[in-house]
């Protein structure tokens, strides 16, 4: 007998990035303050408890397309070369997810300078960035010689925050300006002016 188990977690990850994407058009839309989570539900053809199910808020709605960012980052730094330095590791293994902002280009980049500019998204953004740490202590630990258990060495916790920081900083200009920019190049000026 084969297992629906599969099935059914393919059809909730569907429902869950199909709900993600209809509360960022409704925000690009209408407003991110101006957005309800009832305004999703209808849009989206379902009850609040089954949103709720999904996604604990409208913030994390709106971040439901890019949840697993930092899960694949993980995979992306474990995939470079073991003898590469960790923040040179870091900066490619960004690359992945540069890249998917970048895809998208014009919704992508409103959607990111809406989050730029709303206290309460750049909140978001920065604490569900923050998740990185603790996912990618052990590896770049492993890089720099260092014990990822050991508080009292702060270069693991630097490469990491750096890196966050120039990816903010790298969003930010991205979309202060109307011409479209290659995100990659600025991601790099900005790591660049750590190196």
């Amino acid at each position: 007998m084969r297992s629906t188990g599969g099935a059914r977690s393919r059809a909730r990850a569907a429902v869950r990035v199909q709900v993600a994407h209809l509360a960022a058009d409704l925000v690009l839309e209408r407003g991110y303050e101006e957005t309800t989570v009832d305004d999703i539900c209808a849009a989206a053809e379902i009850s609040r408890s089954t949103f709720f199910r999904y996604f604990p808020s409208k913030d994390d709605a709106l971040f439901g397309e890019t949840a697993d960012a930092g899960e694949r980052l993980l995979e992306a730094l474990l995939a470079r070369p073991p003898e590469e330095g960790p923040w040179v590791a870091m900066r490619r293994a960004l690359d992945p997810i540069i890249a998917r902002y970048e895809a998208n280009d014009e919704r992508t980049r409103r959607l990111a300078r809406l989050m730029v500019n709303t206290p309460a998204l750049a909140a978001h953004h920065r604490e569900k960035n923050g998740r990185w740490h603790q996912l990618l202590r052990p590896e770049i630990a492993r890089r720099l010689g260092a014990d990822p258990a050991e508080a009292s060495d702060p270069r693991v916790d630097a490469v990491i925050g750096a890196a966050r920081g120039c990816v903010e900083a790298a969003l930010a200009a991205w979309t202060a300006s109307d011409e479209p920019q290659n995100l990659p190049e600025i991601l790099d000026r900005a790591m660049d002016a750590i190196r």
